[in-house]
């Protein structure tokens, strides 16, 4: 019997000892590779024409400090995220201090290809305001083609997953033009539309509309008979079968092809800006290697990561209100 009870606790001593020192130790470690990067930022001298790096030094203790708080007051409140995001913040703060080194003490990467981080963090402070206006011109022209391609794209593909006859003539539509690369549409689309922000908000609705109506079709095939034969047989209309069974029964298709859209309009967004439009996150891009300005570059790229992902959560966050009834498998 004293076997039998020393064997379970010595089972169930290191799932205690690791539910125990789990919550706490990646804050720990977040604390010191960000301590260790504030020090090699601060005390290694630089190299060459590296920009001082005081702002950047800040930055690293104020998150190490973030991080040593969490540790002391536990997963709740406001550090509940930065306790979670421990180890990521770590291995972040360890890049960060690798990059500093390889750059700005060293020089082993050389400029202008590969600016050190306070090169980079100081594009925010320099340069915001045209970052800012680049981001509201892009999503000028993202948001409202987006739409457009996701409601043309919808009735399209429900039109032709209930009627044969649209089903008949849009088969051929989809299949010769779907394929195409929204891109390759743009020298007819600044020769048919005035602006290169219209011609980019056609395109990017032809992006967002062919998936969207491939999806929206296959769902609406998919959904069973019977329940028409149910609907049918209790009296209900056509317009009433296909608000109550059809788009309920679509919509988890819908989504999927909004999320290929979206991928895709982000690509024809960059693209169409960088070819000829005047402002937005492109051209900016465009810019800042044209002027070999490549902090601004990677500034650039760090600011459509977020905003990608932002937008990108956005309809994640509309997908969960839509589909309550659905379990949803993937998160982002």
């Amino acid at each position: 019997m004293s076997d039998v009870a020393g064997s379970a606790v010595g089972a169930v001593a290191p799932v205690a000892v690791h539910s125990v020192f789990r919550p706490w130790w990646p804050g720990v470690a977040s604390t010191a590779v960000w301590a260790v990067a504030a020090a090699v930022t601060g005390l290694l001298p630089d190299h060459g024409r590296a920009p001082a790096g005081q702002p950047l030094v800040e930055c690293e203790v104020v998150i190490a400090i973030l991080s040593a708080l969490s540790v002391l007051i536990g997963q709740a409140g406001w550090f509940a995220p930065l306790a979670y995001h421990g180890r990521r913040i770590a291995v972040l703060g360890g890049a960060v201090a690798v990059w500093e080194i390889v750059t700005a003490k060293t020089g082993w990467l050389p400029l202008p290809f590969f600016p050190s981080p306070q090169a980079v963090l100081d594009v925010y402070r320099v340069d915001s305001g045209r970052l800012a206006q680049s981001v509201f011109s892009s999503l000028l022209i993202l948001v409202p083609g987006f739409l457009l391609g996701a409601v043309t794209g919808f009735l399209a593909g429900l039109a032709m997953g209930w009627s044969p006859e649209a089903r008949y003539w849009g088969n051929p539509v989809i299949r010769l033009l779907g394929p195409l690369p929204p891109i390759a549409w743009l020298p007819v689309a600044l020769f048919v539309f005035p602006t290169i922000s219209t011609a980019s908000i056609f395109l990017i609705a032809l992006a967002t509309a062919f998936p969207v109506a491939v999806l929206t079709a296959s769902g609406v095939t998919l959904v069973d008979s019977r329940l028409y034969d149910v609907g049918r047989t209790l009296g209900a209309s056509e317009g009433f079968l296909i608000r109550t069974i059809v788009i309920p029964a679509t919509l988890p298709h819908v989504f999927v092809g909004l999320f290929m859209g979206l991928g895709a309009s982000f690509i024809v967004l960059i693209v169409a800006e960088m070819l000829g439009a005047k402002a937005g996150l492109g051209w900016y891009l465009q810019w800042a290697q044209g002027w070999a300005a490549y902090a601004n570059l990677y500034a650039a790229l760090a600011v459509m990561s977020v905003l990608f992902s932002g937008v990108t959560m956005a309809l994640f966050a509309v997908r969960r209100r839509a589909l309550r009834w659905n379990r949803e498998t993937v998160e982002w």
